[in-house]
């Protein structure tokens, strides 16, 4: 069995409490009583790209847990690969693959420079059918920021463009056994390419639904709800449970 923490949308430099929020939700992953597979961060760790937004989040991010990150919307490459992960400053996609004993990470870069929609461009498409053409024994994770699928939320006007892309990417993959993704706000369930798509809470914020009263994407930041996560299981049989966590500020 692997447990696996997933959480998204951190934006550091976002909100005056950005930097409480997420290092709550460090402290509490780091006094869990067991180590986790990986925690998994699906984009926008910083909310205007800076450097220093990228300093304190590499410190945040720091846990005796692998940390997985990738780039989102409010992300830029250059200081995202030189200041958060030690690289040299470069503007193509972040795309990395994360080994551990039970399963594999595949982390994606959605993001197109200068916009809020998403896209996985030809560089990464055929970057990811060759890491998953190479992996026949552990299961495999494939996580990126935007959504490939309408959630009925304000975000669906910039979610992931070209998604059947990927659909017929990952229909010659039956080894993926999940797809998870972050941009939304709030947790949510559904399916993409016959596979679970899961999505993180926002750490920073959560996004009112338009039932609770938001319709468009200005002003339905709830910056007064809790920051939330959630644990992904993956047991032997393959079957992906997700269970729900809020942090207490």
């Amino acid at each position: 069995m692997l447990a696996i923490a997933h959480l998204s949308d951190i934006h550091i430099g976002g909100s005056d409490r950005s930097v409480e929020r997420a290092d709550a939700v460090m402290r509490y992953l780091d006094a869990l009583p067991y180590d986790l597979d990986a925690v998994l961060v699906s984009g926008d760790i910083a909310d205007h790209g800076l450097a220093e937004e990228y300093e304190q989040a590499r410190k945040l991010l720091t846990s005796r847990h692998p940390v997985l990150v990738c780039p989102g919307n409010h992300d830029v490459r250059e200081e995202f690969r030189r200041v958060l992960l030690g690289e040299p400053a470069a503007s193509g996609p972040v795309n990395r693959v994360h080994r551990t004993d039970g399963a594999v990470y595949v982390v994606c870069d959605s993001s197109i420079p200068g916009q809020d929609a998403g896209d996985l461009d030809d560089e990464t498409l055929a970057w990811l059918d060759g890491v998953l053409a190479g992996e026949r024994d552990l299961p495999v994770l494939v996580a990126f920021h935007h959504p490939p699928v309408t959630l009925h939320s304000a975000v669906d006007t910039i979610m992931l463009e070209r998604p059947e892309r990927l659909a017929d990417l990952l229909a010659g993959h039956p080894g993926v056994t999940a797809v998870l993704v972050g941009h939304a706000h709030t947790a949510a369930a559904t399916t993409f390419a016959g596979r679970p798509l899961l999505v993180a809470p926002g750490v920073v914020s959560t996004l009112r639904l338009p039932w609770e009263g938001a319709t468009t994407l200005a002003g339905c930041a709830d910056y007064a709800l809790p920051p939330g996560l959630v644990f992904h299981v993956l047991d032997d049989d393959g079957r992906i449970t997700t269970h729900h966590r809020v942090v207490p500020v």
